[in-house]
This record gives structure tokens, C-alpha cells and sequence, in this order.
């Protein structure tokens, strides 16, 4: 209410103040030209008479000097007449023209706003806008609804040849849709061509076909090809995709570049300008999402009100987690199941000691609260969640790392 009294006000003082103008200039309160000209030529016949006074100016030329200011004096007096009366004339037009201006200023601003404002809502608080963010969130688009938006797609443009062995491809996995290679080939293709969709759904059936050993990497493939092909648009189904990827590799530049894309579509840009910015530090430098995210992150530190200067990408790719070696996993490949799993529960316990006494990254207490999920310790991977979100309660990007992680654990219950 206070935003309108205050806008209406301004407005109409704006038109008064421009009204006041207009009705100056034309109800008398400015003189003609004429009117400053007869001054000075009165003023010179009163001159003359003292020059002739002193001797100064001759009897003669003052009677012809009288007769020629005299002269001037007459046209300027009529011109000084010719405008008053035509000021007369104008009196009621002008008085018309200065209430319309008050009205096209005050109906056109409203107008204006009605248009391209937002009638009917308040200044929200931060705690209604973070709900409103939220349901936002909750009620967008699926990946189908995002899809059927999306123009007709073109025919690509591709070589021939190579147009038709795509064709025999999709007729091989056709025949063959247990083949896992053949999806995998499917899938880059397809993409290739930019039939994103079929590109994700061929990339959707490869993973299904792992039975479970599933490369992080092909999530966030699957991710990224739902984007494309819902225009850049990231779906709920693409962001399942992205936490289940973060959960077990949160350095990942790539998920947490298309994490942030989607808080800034969902009315969180300060949450997405803290991720991009997070990534961008970490580099590496050239690297695809780290190039995305530099040419996006002015218009995201602008939304969510941030003073944005450039930061310079780490230069390198983030440090890998500490994990078993290789001659670590290839040992336990020829352990029994209850050997594997003793193995796997010691790595855990020394990762979680050493976290509790020396600390540790949010990617590796996001790496603790994963193992434990998939041990089947949920309740002791909720006490190591509340802990280091007690830990990093004021490092946002962190924060997103382990509640990636803990909603994975959720999830898979």
C-alpha cells in the first residue's frame, strides 16, 4: 500500500509541476518580446532628453532621433497589444490542455504499469519470496510439457551417407534393445543430429541396461540431453538426474553448472550465482561449463542483486576425492560378497574417523553420507548430514553439495 501512496503521489506532482508550466507561459505570467523592447526604447527617449540637456546631443538631431524612437515605440506597443489579446484567446484552451496532461500522465503511468508491472501483488518479504521460489519449484513444467512447447523440429542437415547408416543404427537397436553398446552409440548419434529426445531416451535405456553399476557421468549426460532438448529448460526429471549425480561425485563442473542454471529458473539466482561462482573457482579453465558459465553469470549475479566481478577459474580440475587405488579394487574382485563387504564397511569407519577428527571437504562428507545410504545406515548417515551442515552453515555452495547427498540417501529408501 505504501509503494502505491507513494508512486501516486510522485506522479501527480510530476503533472502539477508540468501543468504550472504551461498554464506560465500562456495566462500572462510570461511577457512578449515586444513588451522587454518598449521598455528599452522609453528608457532611450529619457536618455535623449538628458543628453540634450547637457548639450551633448543638438536641437536637431533630437527631434529627429524623438521622432524615430517614437516611431518604434508605437510598433512595439502594438505587438505588446496583438499578444495580450491573443493570450486572452488562449485562456481556456490552455487551462483544457494542462488537465489533459495530468491525465495522460497519471492514466498512462498506471496503464504502463498495468501492463508490464505486476498489479495485485504486495512487497513480499524475503521469506514469502524464498516461498513463492519454492512453489514455483514444485509446480514447473515436467520434461514433457517442457518438450511439447518446443517448436517443430528441422530437418538436419548431415551427409547423406551418413544420414543412412544413423537409420541403420536405430533399425540394429531396434532389433537388438539389450544391447548396451549399440544405445551407447545410438545415443551420440542421435544427439549429434540433434534429436536430443531420442538421444536421452537411448542414453535412458543404456543406463537401465547397467543393472545398477552406474557411471555418474552417463547421469549427467542423460542431464544435460533433456536440457537441450527442452530448450535449455531444466526439467524436475533432469534435476532427479543431476542430485543423483552430486550425491556420489559433487565436484562434477558439468551438473553443478546445469544445478545452478536450474535455481535460476526456479527464482533462486543468489543460490544459482553462489554455485556458478563456487565452479568457476575451481576450474578448469576452458572447460566447456566453465566457458557457459562465464557468459551467464553477469545476467545471474544481476538477478540476485549481486555486484559481480570476474573471477578467474582455478586453472586446474578440482582434486580428486581419496578412494581405494586400482590395485585396491582389483584385490576385492576376488573377495567373496562378505569379504567385499568387510572391506567396503573398514573403508567407511576410516573415512568417517577421519572426518571426525580432522575434517574434512563438503564432497567428502557428501562421499560419507552416500557410502552409508548404500550400506543401509540411513540413520547414521542423517547424524553425519546434521553435523556437517552444522559444520558449513555458512558456505551456501556447500550446503547444496550435502543436501544433494542426503536427498539421494531419501531417495533411495
Amino acid at each position: 500500500m505504501a509503494f502505491w501512496i507513494l508512486t501516486g503521489v510522485v506522479t501527480l506532482m510530476l503533472a502539477a509541476m508540468l501543468a504550472m508550466v504551461v498554464l506560465r507561459n500562456r495566462n500572462g505570467t510570461s511577457e512578449p518580446a515586444a513588451a522587454y523592447d518598449l521598455r528599452v526604447y522609453r528608457q532611450q527617449l529619457k536618455d535623449l532628453d538628458r543628453d540634450v540637456a547637457r548639450g551633448i546631443v543638438s536641437t536637431g538631431d533630437a527631434e529627429r532621433l524623438r521622432t524615430e524612437i517614437s516611431r518604434r515605440i508605437l510598433s512595439a506597443d502594438a505587438q505588446v497589444q496583438a499578444a495580450e489579446a491573443g493570450k486572452e484567446q488562449d485562456n481556456g484552451p490552455s487551462r483544457i490542455a494542462a488537465v489533459a496532461m495530468v491525465l495522460v500522465i497519471a492514466l498512462g503511468t498506471g496503464g504502463l504499469y498495468w501492463q508490464l508491472g505486476a498489479p495485485g501483488y504486495g512487497d513480499y518479504s524475503l521469506a514469502e519470496r524464498l516461498a513463492l521460489a519454492k512453489e514455483r519449484a514444485a509446480n514447473r513444467p515436467t520434461q514433457a510439457e517442457a518438450e511439447a512447447r518446443m517448436p517443430a523440429a528441422t530437418e538436419p542437415q548431415a551427409d547423406p551417407n551418413y544420414l543412412k547408416l544413423v537409420e541403420q543404427l536405430r533399425s540394429a537397436t531396434a532389433q537388438r534393445p539389450e544391447d548396451p553398446q549399440g544405445q551407447a552409440l545410438l545415443a551420440q548419434h542421435e544427439a549429434r543430429l540433434g534429436n536430443f529426445k531420442a538421444a536421452y531416451e537411448a542414453k535412458a535405456r543404456y543406463i537401465e541396461l547397467q543393472s545398477g553399476d552406474i557411471d555418474m557421468r552417463d547421469l549427467i549426460d542423460q542431464a544435460e540431453l533433456q536440457v537441450m532438448a527442452a530448450g535449455g529448460y531444466v526439467s524436475p526429471e533432469s534435476e532427479d538426474l543431476l542430485l543423483q549425480a552430486l550425491s556420489v561425485t559433487p565436484e562434477d563442473g558439468r551438473a553443478r553448472y546445469y544445478f545452478g542454471l536450474m535455481m535460476g529458473q526456479n527464482g533462486r539466482p543468489d543460490r544459482g550465482y553462489r554455485i556458478w561462482a563456487e565452479t568457476l573457482k575451481d576450474g578448469p579453465a576452458g572447460a566447456p561449463w566453465i566457458r557457459a558459465i562465464e557468459a551467464q553469470i553477469p545476467d545471474m549475479a544481476g538477478l540476485a542483486g549481486v555486484e559481480y566481478k570476474p573471477i578467474a577459474p582455478g586453472g586446474g580440475p578440482a582434486a580428486p576425492l581419496p578412494g581405494p587405488s586400482a590395485e585396491q579394487v582389483e584385490a576385492m574382485q576376488n573377495l567373496s560378497p562378505e569379504e567385499r563387504q568387510q572391506v567396503i564397511e573398514g573403508m567407511v569407519s576410516g573415512l568417517a574417523e577421519r572426518l571426525a577428527s580432522e575434517g574434512g571437504t563438503p564432497a567428502e562428507w557428501a562421499r560419507l553420507i552416500s557410502a552409508l545410504g548404500v550400506l543401509g545406515r540411513d540413520a547414521q548417515a542423517r547424524e553425519i548430514f546434521t553435523e556437517a551442515t552444522q559444520q558449513f552453515a555458512d558456505n551456501d555452495a556447500a550446503l547444496e553439495i550435502l543436501n544433494a547427498a542426503m536427498a539421494q540417501v531419501e531417495a533411495n529408501k
